[in-house]
């Protein structure tokens, strides 16, 4: 399934729910066969229901302003980005409904009579600043001293801190997760919160003074990041350290809340130099570009990362068409994306398939372990099982220079491997690094259904795409295996 390949999916034209009950069968098949099957079923799943919570979040946001629920907000953002768990807004509502009850149990132990202890206080605004006092403290208590609910400050840029059903079960977030779950719960307990986009730490405003005033030293600002602390304007500036414009004192809509959320997540994104794949860069370009569809900007990130990633060329042509429609002054980036992405285009069309190799091959006779075999690296210590290996190291002088391949007794001369790695990285590993694990076992890497079909408890086998470029390894692997574990040294 390449990515345009979903275009295919797009155009069949059943129910989208036909689909999924379709791919989860698979997906629930027991046993460790259909590992291929279990692993394309996933990519399809995770962009059909993508593409469902896209078509959400462009509903919500023709909403009006006031029937745009922060939380909901938060959750889309959070069901886009991990589309394949199982969250949903009544799932995600009813744990906030819980704390709120929570909060309703101490105001009713300190002031039976407070409006905010009847059932559906949320309704009605309390307008008497000392009862609202009374429900942002009851709300401390339940939510820092009970719950335990705090900051993030050791792992702060650790992507969960952003999505909402994660802040709930893990009782952590950061500034702007923990404010949309504070000004949610306020609110249904007839405090109005807002919401401020305070840089560099999300604030929330609450009204002294006469409501709707544009004075911002009516207004005492909250902390949710640091235990529901009040503060005043003067000490905001202490919190980050330098002074501010009354511009950032404002409130801002929901749409900018989410601006936020997701640019945080972008940001993320950007950090992430381990994981090849770029998907969380990918996931919040979208939301982005779903929010503000001609933001060009993004739309060229966009267009760079599909590009460096070799993926959907025919998307990344019509991006490219779409920022010259808007900024003609890209003209010179624009054409050289489009050239090199023409040439692209061109090369796959004389893609004549695979390299196939075979053992029989005299320039092979050093090959000495086959695909699928469960290995341990002799340094490192980490298990992996084998996809692929080459006579010789043929990565580039300066990747041979940096991973000190020369200090080896062998050198770059010695087959080498493509392994999976049991903490989901993919290495390539000298032959004399290597040794049969005496303990074979599944190696949880989540491209593993993308080589092989089914894990015997001792080896993977092969599945058609990796057996046609290996067509002797499959035999050798089974030999290999027999004649290791089967010879009771086990």
């Amino acid at each position: 399934v390449p990515c345009d390949g979903f275009s295919d999916i797009e155009t069949l034209g059943c129910p989208s729910h036909f689909f999924e009950d379709e791919l989860m069968c698979i997906l629930n098949m027991e046993g460790r066969k259909g590992l291929t099957w279990k692993y394309y079923a996933k990519k399809i799943l995770y962009f059909l229901r993508q593409q469902n919570i896209l078509k959400n979040l462009k509903e919500y946001l023709q909403r009006p302003t006031d029937q745009q629920s922060f939380l909901e907000g938060a959750v889309l953002i959070d069901q886009y980005c991990n589309p394949l768990s199982d969250i949903c807004l009544k799932n995600v509502q009813a744990q906030v409904d819980d704390i709120t009850d929570k909060v309703r149990e101490v105001l009713r132990a300190k002031n039976p009579r407070h409006p905010s202890v009847a059932s559906k206080a949320g309704d009605v605004l309390i307008p008497e600043v000392e009862l609202q006092r009374q429900v942002l403290d009851a709300m401390n208590c339940v939510l820092y001293e009970q719950l335990k609910y705090k900051g993030n400050e050791l792992d702060y840029y650790n992507s969960l801190n952003s999505y909402i059903h994660q802040v709930l079960i893990r009782r952590t977030g950061i500034p702007i997760s923990l404010s949309v779950l504070y000004l949610t719960i306020a609110r249904q307990l007839g405090v109005r919160l807002e919401p401020v986009n305070f840089p560099s730490h999300f604030l929330l405003r609450w009204c002294q003074g006469k409501k709707g005033s544009t004075d911002i030293f009516d207004y005492i600002y909250i902390d949710a990041f640091g235990k529901g602390k009040q503060l005043t304007v003067k000490e905001c500036e202490y919190l980050i350290g330098h002074h501010v414009t009354e511009e950032f004192y404002g409130v801002v809509t929901s749409k900018e809340v989410l601006q936020r959320m997701v640019g945080n997540l972008l940001n993320l994104g950007k950090r992430e130099s381990t994981d090849q794949s770029y998907q969380l860069l990918r996931n919040s370009l979208d939301l982005y570009l779903a929010m503000y569809p001609d933001n060009v900007q993004h739309l060229m990130l966009q267009a760079r990362l599909y590009f460096h990633l070799g993926i959907w060329p025919e998307k990344v042509l019509d991006i490219l068409q779409h920022i010259q429609a808007l900024d003609p002054s890209q003209h010179g980036a624009v054409g050289y994306l489009v050239q090199h992405t023409l040439e692209h285009i061109e090369r796959r069309k004389e893609e004549v398939g695979p390299e196939v190799k075979h053992r029989s091959d005299e320039k092979h006779k050093e090959v000495c372990f086959s695909i699928g075999l469960i290995m341990k690296h002799k340094r490192y210590g980490y298990n992996c099982v084998i996809y692929g290996w080459d006579p010789a190291c043929m990565m580039g002088h300066e990747w041979i220079r940096n991973m000190n391949v020369h200090s080896l007794p062998n050198g770059p001369h010695q087959p080498f491997y493509n392994v999976l790695v049991e903490d989901g990285s993919c290495r390539y590993a000298a032959q004399e690094n290597l040794e049969y694990n005496s303990e074979p076992r599944e190696i949880p890497h989540p491209d593993i259904g993308r080589y092989f079909s089914e894990f015997t408890g001792i080896h993977y086998v092969a599945n058609t795409e990796l057996e046609i470029r290996y067509p002797e390894d499959l035999e050798l692997t089974r030999a290999t295996v027999q004649k290791i574990y089967s010879s009771g040294k086990e």
